[in-house]
């Protein structure tokens, strides 16, 4: 699966290539889960196992696994991403700290932030619709207007090809922003399907396909 159609988030959460993304200084708000009981399952990603598979595992215990193929027809690899997950208004989000996305991809420090922090977050909205879950990541560009604008605190660093974003804040400002700014992609970025299978079953059965499909 391409990272740069992860979560957020995991977050999925945010565009995880590192050319464009959205970072905030401070999770979002104080009332912050470990656990969204509906995300219980395997979940895919792609509607055929044929390309660019991947698939999120969260069992009984709410542990939130990866299952990333690095190459077609090869093993896939189980990454633990701890998730964190908020409600507020009617609204469900998914926090994922920076340092959390090790093990998927390699982040620099958020730009033109002097002394850099030890940690920053990653936000998505998602909706949850029976058998399948869409996530909303955040709109780099809409952030970046915002800033820009001096309606939010923060930093933008752009090139020809690269949007880094950077929003300041405590947690009670970033509950504010969210509430009051339209900071998320209008149409769903990722859009998962729940699946039957196990974790084992899913892995096999995309390797089956991918060595009869050239």
């Amino acid at each position: 699966m391409r990272l740069d159609r992860l979560i957020a988030l995991a977050i999925a959460v945010a565009s995880l290539c590192g050319c464009v993304e959205t970072r905030f200084e401070s999770p979002l708000g104080d009332n912050i889960e470990t656990c969204d009981t509906r995300w219980k399952g395997l979940w895919t990603v792609d509607k055929s196992p044929k390309d660019d598979a991947g698939a999120f595992w969260i069992d009984n215990e709410c542990r939130f696994t990866v299952l990333d193929q690095p190459e077609r027809g090869a093993p896939f690899k189980q990454i633990h991403v701890p998730v964190n997950y908020v409600h507020d208004k009617g609204k469900d989000y998914l926090v994922i700290a920076d340092v959390a996305l090790k093990g998927l991809v390699e982040l620099k420090t958020p730009y033109a932030i002097d002394p850099p922090p030890q940690k920053s977050f990653f936000f998505a909205r998602y909706s949850v619709h029976g058998n399948r879950i869409e996530l909303n990541d955040v709109a780099s560009d809409a952030a970046a207007k915002l800033v820009i604008d001096g309606k939010l605190q923060g930093t933008v660093s752009k090139t020809a090809n690269e949007l880094h974003v950077y929003v300041r804040g405590d947690r009670a400002a970033m509950l504010e922003i969210v509430r009051g700014n339209a900071i998320f992609s209008g149409k769903p970025s990722l859009t998962l399907n729940r699946s039957n299978q196990t974790p084992a079953d899913y892995e096999q059965s995309v390797i089956q396909v991918q060595h009869k499909t050239p």
